[in-house]
């Protein structure tokens, strides 16, 4: 039977410098290459048994990679405020000064003010949540910014009268308008990305704002809640990856992530056709 890796106590279910584990003893280079560990970044490593998120990755590179004055930003931030992001997505971060390039970081380069910087979030350095509003703004197109201000807005990190405040404070500088347009599309009530992702483009084809997660009641019957409803066409979209069935009276359309991958423009066709008032006969 294989002798299983050599795993000191100090390091179980840790992150660690692989310069500090050696010039330290704990391990040898050959027990540092086994498969005991898992490599996160040059030269960071972690246990086998941690369960990597994407808070984990973050966590390292502010322990053991980010400059004093950087700071974790963009979609990693927005991730620290409850926000939803691949495990294995590049971290993002914002500094003056030189860092990287690096695997799996993503470098923006830029002041970073104090105020700006909010040290409570697991002791790791990352921008205030209206600031990583306005970077989303700055850095993401509409549709993905609120898609993410949406998760963090509905979480409690941040208000929409916060980001407006923030934004209308920082009137001609690079972002501002930005980030008032998307702050005027955010919706809380919107559960996931990809129902934030075909609201806002809806909204943005010029489609009527829709009642988000609009509950249908009626004596009798179970409830039913519709992702984005129009009342008064007794018209949805449902943005589930399999059909739902249409409740009596209703039409819904199918707007899962397949399906808005393959045709966005034919379910915004179908949906404009479906909203137009309907002509009564004589």
């Amino acid at each position: 039977m294989p002798k299983p890796p050599h795993r000191p106590d100090a390091l179980a279910r840790r992150i660690f410098r692989g310069a500090d584990v050696l010039e330290s003893g704990l391990l040898t280079r050959a027990q540092l290459r086994s498969s005991a560990w898992r490599p996160l970044f040059r030269g960071v490593y972690a246990d086998r048994d941690l369960t990597i998120t994407h808070r984990l990755r973050c966590l390292a590179v502010s322990d053991f990679l980010l400059p004093e004055d950087g700071v974790i930003a963009g979609r990693s931030a927005a991730c620290l405020y409850g926000a939803p992001y691949g495990a294995d997505e590049p971290v993002e971060v914002l500094t003056p000064g030189r860092f990287g390039p690096m695997s799996g970081v993503l470098v923006h380069r830029g002041p970073v003010p104090e105020k700006d910087v909010n040290r409570r979030v697991d002791g790791i350095r990352v921008t205030t949540p209206q600031r990583t509003g306005w970077d989303l703004a700055r850095w993401l197109d509409v549709v993905e910014a609120v898609a993410l201000l949406d998760a963090m807005v509905a979480r409690g990190a941040v208000s929409v009268g916060a980001l407006t405040e923030y934004a209308q404070a920082r009137i001609g500088q690079p972002g501002w308008a930005r980030l008032l347009k998307a702050v005027k599309l955010v919706d809380p009530a919107t559960r996931t990305p990809h129902e934030s992702r075909v609201r806002v483009r809806l909204t943005l084809a010029g489609v009527p704002a829709p009642v988000v997660k609009f509950v249908l009641a009626r004596d009798g019957e179970p409830a039913v809640r519709l992702d984005l409803a129009w009342p008064d066409r007794h018209v949805a979209v449902s943005c589930a990856a399999e059909p739902v069935p249409a409740p009596a009276g209703w039409r819904i359309l199918h707007a899962g992530p397949e399906q808005v991958a393959a045709g966005f423009d034919l379910l915004l066709r179908d949906l404009k056709t479906a909203l137009r008032p309907r002509r009564s006969r004589g």
